[in-house]
């Protein structure tokens, strides 16, 4: 079965940096914020700690001898004051812990997968081409989501079971050393233990994740490409697929809860040996005189709050990991360098003339294959329309993907108007070169919207002038909701013809100096075809335009022909000229014009 996503490594100490890091940096955007939460915190745990104290002297009070009623009743409703004013405090700092919590957290998710989606905007076309949509898009989501549970479990579970612990720990001890130790040592064997156990369940839950990235890749695959499903009728193909996946991902879920369920029977185990060892402690004392009836319900009810907020404590840890490990996986890409980047200080594309050198460049792709460009040369003047043609895989793509700076060139470099593309933003280097690609893929937006991509600042009146030169104006104009109609995800509501039209339109209203057809006419009919062909010819009237096509009837009337094959440039000239040759682009022109007749 394919593989959607990467191998990650297992989350250790390195990873769990990593990822904190990133969270750190962007809890550092609300320093009151998360000031006033780690304030109210450990101001309500700590009156947690309080309140059971008043109640050992209440319930001590009762028990005095040798007072009077009146004396008793004075000083029980004096306790009673004050635990009711810690009451009230403690709602009060709980709301204000709750509201300033609600505040943090919504925005510094918001911060973090606004940050994950322009960091991902950012990556090179060879990211994009070795990474699987779907999952990226699940990447992005359980970023934010790791987030919120990693500072749900801070602080609702291990500020105050630290802050409860060394209360309860100083409170114990200052009642009697033998107290104090039996709960110290029980914390530091018992959190030794569980930390131990979370760390080496790490793997499993690693393991879960990836698998259920990888379902969801299936998922998303199979649903984009439902209709070619639909037309080959390979429906129990695709079941078994993720059928096969989702009983790896069972698998894994079985491991994994059934570790967890193991470790909640250690855990109560662990606590009735507390609460024994702490009552045999108190028996003993109070037979010596040490000790108190409050004593006792002190002890009581400071193990009904330690061990309530303990009792989850291997699960907190558990659920740390698992979504450090679900974060590190868009945490690893904001952490990788982008392939293709800007120079330090790098200058924005002046464009005047629209010129084109690519200056003895050779490419190759980093996986090892075969260079597709090797030295090559090629010098298109300002205005000059060039054809690139070829057999399949000759490098004409490349020499586009290339001058785009989708990929950055081995050795050798691409000149626009004498300024080297490498040493220029990638912004304003796509702002000044318009493409209309092969298979046109457009927004789930509007129609206006999709045109308007091409200049956002447009008005409405240049988006219609602009639809109406590539004929897409007459199709739009019969949809019941015109130009406001929403083309659907990639366009799907669109025929392959409306699209391309569509994307033509988009690079009209561009009007760049430099114009990029890569298949441009290769979804449309003759008769449309022909329409088109006469808006793109006054479209590249004063434009340097680059054109792909198999059709060689689309570019008999280019400037020049260039024929590419193996990586290198091996005829060029008009298409007369090419005709009169004998070569390559005589056998294709052959080929297409007499219906393979020999």
């Amino acid at each position: 079965m394919q593989n959607y996503t990467q191998k990650k490594p297992i989350v250790d100490r390195s990873a769990m940096r990593m990822v904190f890091t990133v969270f750190w940096e962007h809890t550092k955007h609300f320093p009151i914020t998360a000031s006033i939460i780690l304030v109210a915190i450990v101001s309500v745990r700590s009156v947690d700690i309080a309140i059971p104290w008043l109640f050992k002297l209440f319930l001590d009070t009762l028990t005095l001898t040798n007072t009077t009623t009146a004396q008793i009743s004075q000083r029980l409703f004096y306790l009673f004051y004050i635990i009711a004013i810690f009451s009230v405090l403690r709602w009060i700092l709980y709301r204000i812990s709750a509201v300033a919590t609600m505040y943090f957290q919504i925005n510094a998710m918001t911060d973090l997968s606004t940050r994950a989606f322009e960091n991902l905007l950012g990556h090179s076309y060879k990211f994009f081409s070795n990474n699987f949509t779907g999952s990226l898009v699940r990447k992005v989501t359980r970023l934010a989501h790791a987030f919120e549970e990693v500072a749900d479990q801070i602080e609702g579970s291990l500020l105050p079971i630290f802050v409860a612990s060394t209360g309860i720990l100083i409170v114990l001890f200052q009642r009697h050393f033998i107290l104090g130790a039996i709960l110290a040592g029980w914390l530091v064997v018992f959190l030794a233990v569980y930390y131990g156990i979370a760390i080496w369940k790490v793997k499993y839950d690693r393991a879960r994740a990836e698998k259920d990235s990888e379902a969801t890749g299936v998922l998303s695959d199979a649903l984009t490409n439902i209709v070619t499903i639909k037309l080959f009728s390979n429906y129990d193909y695709e079941k078994n697929r993720y059928h096969n996946v989702m009983n790896e991902l069972k698998r894994l879920r079985y491991i994994s809860w059934g570790i967890g369920e193991g470790v909640d029977a250690l855990q109560a185990l662990f606590m009735i040996v507390l609460e024994l060892a702490l009552y045999y402690a108190w028996i003993l004392l109070w037979q010596k005189g040490l000790a108190t009836i409050g004593d006792f319900v002190l002890i009581q009810i400071f193990l009904v709050v330690l061990l309530q907020k303990l009792w989850d404590f291997g699960r907190v840890i558990r659920k740390i990991y698992e979504r450090v490990a679900d974060a590190y996986e868009m945490v690893e890409i904001l952490r990788t360098p982008y392939d293709v980047r800007d120079i330090p200080n790098a200058e924005p594309l002046r464009i005047t003339k629209g010129a084109i050198k690519f200056n003895n460049v050779t490419f190759g792709f980093s996986d090892g294959r075969r260079k597709v460009l090797e030295n090559f040369d090629l010098s298109i003047e300002s205005g000059e329309k060039v054809a690139l043609v070829g057999p399949s895989g000759a490098g004409k793509s490349t020499v586009i993907t290339l001058l785009l700076r989708f990929h950055d060139v081995k050795e050798g470099a691409i000149l626009i108007d004498g300024q080297n593309i490498g040493r220029v933003t990638q912004e304003s280097l796509r702002r000044n070169v318009a493409l209309v690609p092969q298979d046109s893929i457009l927004f789930h937006r509007t129609l206006m919207d999709n045109i308007r991509y091409g200049r956002l600042d447009a008005t409405d009146e240049e988006v219609l002038e602009a639809a109406k030169k590539a004929h897409c104006h007459e199709f739009i104009a019969r949809l019941p909701h015109g130009y406001g109609t929403y083309v659907g995800e990639r366009g799907v509501k669109l025929s392959g013809g409306e699209r391309q039209r569509v994307a033509i339109a988009r690079a009209i209203l561009a009007n760049t100096k430099i114009l990029i057809l890569d298949e441009a006419t290769s979804s449309l009919d003759s008769e449309i075809e022909a329409l088109i062909q006469d808006a793109l010819k006054n479209l590249m009237a004063e434009k340097t335009a680059i054109v792909i096509a198999h059709r060689l009837s689309t570019i008999a009337q280019m400037d020049r022909i260039v024929v590419v094959d193996e990586g290198k440039i091996s005829e060029m000239g008009t298409h007369e000229a090419l005709i009169e040759g004998g070569g390559i682009y005589q056998r294709l022109w052959s080929l297409q014009a007499e219906g393979f007749l020999e």
